[in-house]
């Protein structure tokens, strides 16, 4: 039989060890602030893709944010002024050059290389997954936390994903990224640097895991906070909104 004081010692342990544990959701929430510093926002993007290491194409976008899951993704690219992708929640439309009527898509569709409109659009690992933290290690000699995230809706673009936070400050690392089937996709990988006197993800790099050699970076030119009307953001409207937010 134990003795008093050694089991008391036994319960106290408990929650102390419990308390120890970091919380998922709070990592993610702070990983998320490193992708998105500012709640409504206009962000400009570089796409380029490259095949054996060589650049193939480029494309820029413009990416307006809202709060409440909404973005408009505006290509700004000559030939392709005129495209535009919603985002509003779970729901995606494309608006062709010179279409009258959007078209609804899914957020694995590709604007360019592995770029697709998810990965370009404000998802966020803190609203659309719930995840637990699996284990320390270090990752290019960084000590890290691995966190294994579900999707909290069969729409997202990815259905489970691996990712590695920076263990000193939560910042994003590295990511895996895998389909329904448990079939990983893509390799995520996330530059931080300093913008704007704080710490913020500038790009992106995508590794094709299905077909090999091909490498997508998704750069953040600039970002300014900015707050938008309600218009900018309704698919029944999206064809009259301007082309060219200054």
């Amino acid at each position: 039989m134990f003795k008093l004081p050694a089991l008391a010692a036994l319960l106290l342990a408990v929650p102390l060890a419990y308390a120890s544990a970091p919380d998922a959701e709070a990592i993610l929430k702070k990983a998320d602030s490193y992708r998105l510093p500012d709640a409504s926002s206009q962000v400009e993007t570089l796409v380029q893709t490259f095949k054996g290491g060589k650049p193939d194409k480029e494309k820029r976008f413009q990416v307006l944010i809202k709060p409440g899951g909404k973005s408009l993704v505006l290509a700004r690219t000559p030939g392709e002024i005129g495209l535009k992708v919603l985002m509003s929640g779970d729901d995606f439309w494309l608006l062709a050059p010179g279409s009258a009527r959007p078209m609804r898509i899914t957020p694995m569709q590709k604007l360019l290389g592995e770029a697709s409109t998810g990965d370009i659009a404000s998802m966020t690992w803190s609203g659309d997954y719930q995840g637990t933290v699996v284990r320390e290690l270090d990752v290019d000699g960084m000590p890290c936390l691995e966190l294994d995230l579900t999707a909290l809706r069969k729409s997202l673009s990815y259905q489970r994903i691996v990712l590695q936070v920076a263990k000193s400050d939560y910042r994003p690392v590295h990511a895996d990224l895998y389909a329904a089937s448990d079939r990983k996709l893509k390799q995520a990988h996330f530059k931080v640097e300093q913008r704007d006197g704080r710490p913020a993800v500038t790009e992106m790099k995508l590794v094709d895991e299905v077909q090999s050699n091909r490498v997508t970076l998704v750069a953040t030119v600039s970002r300014k906070p900015r707050q938008f009307g309600d218009e900018l953001f309704n698919p029944m409207y999206l064809s009259r909104s301007e082309n060219n937010v200054q």
